[in-house]
């Protein structure tokens, strides 16, 4: 068997980037708000509010549309990518405190710039078993998950992941989002909770030979998210089949780790998996969002984490909108559920 070493010195390394930054210019800013501002809440005819906001979105000076198209489109381009002076919200309401979506929302800029972005990526999806099949996840800490490994904590590091869904195929890394959309509408009160991002390219190149090899290799099984075990199984781990951490060629590998814990099979497995976590921190980008700041992030190409932060629960809370993004729904059409053509099970 060919090892990853042997392959490395094969096929020598690859510089790529692997974070990039867009910021409007004000001018763009202005226009686009004014146009979202007018828009009614897009979840009311989903297919048809993403054929408005590819219109919007479509006026954008070619460069940056370019920009955010390519992001979605080659293997070569950066895993994430920052989007900076978007309109926003003129009213935000309280931030919700059971975790979303808001009732008291009048405007809708927030949700258009989330689908607008979405759509030049692919398709948004739901998901039954994460926030409820909505195609915009309101992302809010929540008392009762402070300490979790959830979207709902705030009190502790939540570890690098993917966004993996369970599976009856055994496979929690198929079917989940090709990419993630982060849109801050309300930073945390002290403005310390960061998003981390550790591009798998980065990570490779970063770890011992014969680490890489056991993440290669298919000695871990990976929970199902924190949301399904705790809605759907009861609080009892529902694990994977067998799978790799790291898979595909060198130059352009894929990741895929749950957040929700991974259980290695071996002791070496289990010592790959801590050299992983901590390879992915000293490799990873931070950005601490801010409103009029949206994450792109390729689900794909890198492993994301956040910060731990302190949460009031007053209605000022640190408050994101997300979505999952497919670049086809037709390769998990066996997910589809009767009542809606883009939310699966």
């Amino acid at each position: 068997m060919t090892t990853a070493t042997e392959l490395n010195r094969q096929a020598g390394p690859v510089t790529v980037p692997t974070f990039s930054e867009i910021a409007l210019p004000d001018d763009v800013r202005d226009a686009l708000g004014e146009q979202l501002g007018k828009l009614p809440d897009p979840n009311t005819d989903i297919d048809r509010s993403m054929t408005r906001l590819l219109q919007i979105f479509a006026q954008l000076p070619v460069g940056i549309l370019q920009q955010i198209l390519d992001f979605g489109r080659h293997i070569d381009t950066p895993g994430v990518s920052l989007v900076s002076n978007l309109p926003v919200d003129p009213d935000l309401p309280d931030t919700p405190s059971d975790g979303g979506p808001s009732t008291d929302k009048a405007t809708f800029v927030a949700e258009g710039i989330l689908l607008g972005l979405s759509g030049l990526l692919g398709e948004p999806m739901g998901v039954l078993t994460e926030k409820a099949g909505q195609l915009v996840h309101d992302v809010i800490p929540v008392a009762g998950g402070a300490k979790t490994q959830t979207n709902q904590g705030s009190e502790v590091f939540l570890n690098f992941h993917s966004d993996i869904m369970h599976d009856v195929i055994g496979r929690y890394d198929v079917a989940n989002p090709d990419f993630l959309v982060l849109n801050c509408l309300r930073q945390d009160h002290d403005g310390v909770a960061g998003t981390f991002y550790a591009d798998v390219r980065d990570i490779s190149a970063a770890l011992a030979p014969e680490i890489l090899d056991a993440l290669r290799s298919p000695l871990f099984r990976l929970n199902a998210p924190g949301s399904y075990v705790r809605d759907v199984a009861g609080g009892k781990d529902v694990l994977s089949e067998p799978v790799s951490i790291i898979s595909g060629p060198l130059d352009y590998p894929e990741i895929a780790v749950s957040a929700n814990g991974v259980r290695p099979l071996t002791r070496t497995a289990e010592e790959a998996l801590a050299a992983l976590q901590e390879t992915c921190r000293q490799v990873s980008h931070a950005v601490h969002l801010s409103p009029g700041q949206c994450l792109l992030i390729n689900n794909r190409k890198g492993v994301h984490a956040r910060g731990s932060f302190a949460a009031r629960y007053d209605g000022r809370d640190r408050w994101l909108q997300r979505s999952y993004v497919r670049r086809s729904l037709w390769n998990v059409r066996y997910r589809v559920t009767e009542e809606n053509r883009r939310v699966h099970y």
